[in-house]
């Protein structure tokens, strides 16, 4: 990116000053480094953002944004319902809720390498993987409907999980306000059978062990010790996700001049809040959520039976976390505490200690931020901190993010090549496309190590803990 169009205010945050139609300024957070890898398409979107109406403050992108669709990839921005804001499809993305979770095995190293092949088949084997990848669930109208109102409680109430997960997952397992009735019978078609699944591209089923502790106070509280080893756990709302983003963001297209809406960039299409399609879309998009959070559960539940069958161990959830959402939430602006809509695009929730919307055990601490890797690389915990309700209204980033295209990746690597070189590392992979496995490769993506590095630096979240991956299932 040309940094010449931008303000370098502390080492780690950048300001694009307003300019044109902006109504609020950009701000960019990464390194030196990071910024100046970035797409200059990331700037030309942050400013199309602060374009758009109602906006609040500023528009922010992580230290791992990356080019997406009408939003960065990385991208936060808050919208109030009071002064026009709008909700956009873009911002949100087409894979909602799409996410992280992490499980406590209990086991250390040594005893995953005792059975680690063994281990890395039977996951392979329970977990269905891949490009329209079905599982062994199948939902007449009814349990869809009940399932996309109740998320992860109602995947619970149905045997795949325990209450006690409940609390450890983002909204307590269910986002309130779904509305299964604004989702189209085609997106419920597309996930009839996909409950269960991972999915494809950069979803992954992860083993890691804890390599590195950088804050034991918090890492105590979230059960993390050195050589511990976890289950990470990365994919989202499958095809109805897919479907409700393409379904609205073509009535979004078509309804903007009826709102009075100037769009910047098509894919940018919103709508605002306080209208029959804003509201239609949130209905949609909630019900998108739990759809994830009970395609997350389920696959807990399967992985949960592989350990016990292969080692005898339960898993427990540390915490499951969203990304690709749109939240009301309470934010202070200028002394001023107000009801937001936040947009998280590829951005994580990251609450800072003591608040009310964590878990009582967590809550001395603030919300675990989970950061997933790439196959090759580490993936990280860190902790959200009091300071980025204010920097970016407690967001933080979401993984390494992409370096270059998939399109690229797959010129540059062979699937076979990439998984063959990472076995010799120690790292068993087990997927179905090779194209997929070239498309993901670790090279691909940022140093996760500067990603997680600035976001620390810029106060976003606190580093608590680092994981190096032993088996992968990927999509």
């Amino acid at each position: 990116m040309d940094t010449q169009h931008l303000t370098q205010v502390t080492d780690t945050q950048w300001r694009l000053e307003p300019q044109g139609p902006m109504r609020v300024p950009g701000i960019l957070f990464g390194s030196q480094a990071l910024i100046r890898d970035m797409d200059d398409k990331v700037r030309e979107q942050l400013a199309n953002v602060a374009s758009l109406p109602g906006i609040v403050q500023a528009a922010y992108a992580m230290p791992d944004a990356h080019w997406g669709y009408g939003f960065p990839i990385g991208g936060v921005a808050a919208f109030d319902p009071e002064e026009g804001g709008v909700v956009s499809g873009g911002g949100v993305g087409f894979d909602i809720s799409c996410g992280v979770r992490t499980l406590h095995t209990g086991l250390d190293r040594a005893a995953i390498l005792a059975v680690q092949r063994e281990l890395a088949d039977a996951l392979y084997y329970r977990v269905p993987v891949g490009l329209g990848s079905t599982g062994g669930i199948r939902l007449d109208d009814r349990e869809l409907d009940a399932m996309l109102a109740g998320g992860a409680r109602w995947a619970v109430s149905r045997g795949y999980g325990q209450p006690e997960d409940l609390d450890r997952i983002e909204e307590r397992g269910r986002m309130a306000g779904a509305d299964p009735k604004q989702v189209s019978d085609q997106a419920k078609r597309r996930q009839r059978d996909e409950m269960g699944t991972l999915g494809s591209g950069n979803h992954y089923l992860e083993i890691q062990e804890v390599t590195q502790i950088q804050d034991h106070a918090i890492a105590a509280a979230f059960g993390l010790e050195l050589g511990a080893v976890v289950v990470s756990i990365h994919c989202g709302s499958r095809g109805l996700g897919h479907q409700i983003g393409t379904d609205y963001l073509k009535r979004m297209v078509l309804a903007a001049g009826q709102h009075g809406i100037r769009l910047p960039d098509r894919e940018l299409a919103c709508a605002p809040l306080n209208s029959d399609l804003g509201r239609a879309y949130l209905g949609a998009m909630r019900a998108g959520i739990n759809c994830a959070l009970a395609n997350r559960q389920i696959i807990t539940h399967l992985a949960r039976k592989v350990f016990m069958e292969v080692l005898g161990v339960d898993l427990t959830l540390l915490y499951d976390v969203s990304h690709n959402t749109c939240k009301l939430e309470e934010h202070v602006v200028e002394g001023r505490r107000r009801k937001l809509y936040i947009h998280r695009k590829g951005a994580t929730r990251a609450f800072g200690p003591g608040h009310p919307d964590l878990p009582e055990s967590l809550r001395a601490v603030g919300q675990p931020v989970l950061i997933g890797g790439t196959m090759g690389t580490a993936s990280y915990i860190l902790a959200g901190t009091a300071q980025s309700q204010e920097l970016a209204f407690n967001s933080a980033c979401h993984g390494a993010g992409r370096a270059m295209s998939r399109h690229a990746a797959t010129r540059r690597w062979q699937g076979r090549a990439v998984q063959n070189e990472l076995a010799q590392r120690g790292i068993l992979v087990r997927s179905p496309s090779p194209r997929g496995m070239a498309e993901e490769a670790p090279g691909a993506y940022k140093d996760v190590v500067e990603v997680v590095t600035a976001t620390d630096r810029a106060d976003l979240a606190r580093l608590v803990a680092r994981l190096e991956p032993l088996v992968c299932i990927k999509g």
